[in-house]
């Protein structure tokens, strides 16, 4: 690679029109591309020492799925950093995605900047900016029952693994790593989708979009452990890794309407 180059990507997708258009996107965005049509040559070429740093691999295709590609590629000692790309929007092909070793889903209808900002995520380590509470010498970190590993972007509970896609990975290592210290929705938006982008309707249209990824956030974990309760509200501000009491949080969605607007007037 160049000096130029951000990182070694290796497009596996049967349809050529897409993986031309996207291969084409990401050259200009400063990543090499190797493509491929199908899973059984791109396994080939792992398997002849060729290298990557990320894997962006199609759901749908014939004879292999990308499913068995991916289990075909920890099967075989590959463990590089996968993302699938998929027209599937059902959260079940997601939480097969995550449970089969993938770091990441990202449907195809989304936007490159999405997609690039993914593979970010992974370049740089998967690191927060301005992030002070360091991990110790194992890549572990340990907050009550919560385990991060940071090595390799995993979550877990008590114990149990939950599926958490790479952006969840970073929301909850955000707030987890600065506990009961409150974090702003734009913080945590910046964080997903980059700083000073904007969405949604009115000044403060991103805040929807934080709220989503908090809701589901919390239906992993309570699908694990029923009381789970340490992602706590801030109304009109945004959300902390608290002690588990629940003694901020309320409904989930109160967080809406006159304190929004005031808030939204002081950031």
């Amino acid at each position: 690679m160049s000096n130029a180059t951000l990182a070694r990507v290796a497009l596996v997708d049967d349809d050529d029109l897409f993986r031309e258009s996207l291969g084409l996107n990401l050259g200009d965005e400063g990543f090499e591309v190797v493509s491929f049509d199908r899973g059984e040559p791109a396994l080939d070429f792992f398997a002849n020492g060729g290298q990557v740093d990320i894997v962006l691999l199609d759901w749908r295709m014939p004879k292999m799925d990308g499913l068995e590609v991916l289990r075909q590629m920890r099967a075989r000692g590959i463990d590089l950093p996968v993302i699938f790309l998929t027209v599937l929007s059902d959260q079940i092909y997601e939480e097969a995605a995550l449970s089969g070793g993938a770091l990441d889903f990202v449907e195809k209808s989304r936007s490159l900047s999405i997609l690039l900002k993914r593979m970010r995520l992974i370049i740089d380590g998967n690191k927060v900016p301005g992030e002070e509470v360091a991990a110790n010498d194992t890549g572990v970190h340990h907050l009550g029952k919560l385990e991060l590993r940071l090595d390799n972007s995993r979550a877990l509970w008590d114990g149990t693994r939950i599926d958490l896609t790479l952006t969840e990975f970073n929301i909850v290592k955000l707030m987890a790593t600065r506990p009961e210290e409150d974090v702003s929705y734009r913080e945590i938006y910046d964080l997903v989708h980059g700083k000073g982008f904007l969405a949604g309707y009115g000044p403060s249209g991103y805040r929807a979009n934080v709220r989503a990824f908090i809701k589901r956030i919390r239906q992993k974990f309570r699908a694990v452990d029923a009381e789970f309760d340490c992602i706590e509200n801030y109304p009109g501000f945004g959300y902390r890794w608290g002690d588990g009491t629940g003694q901020r949080n309320g409904n989930e969605d109160a967080d809406v309407g006159l304190l929004d607007d005031a808030a939204a007037a002081a950031e």
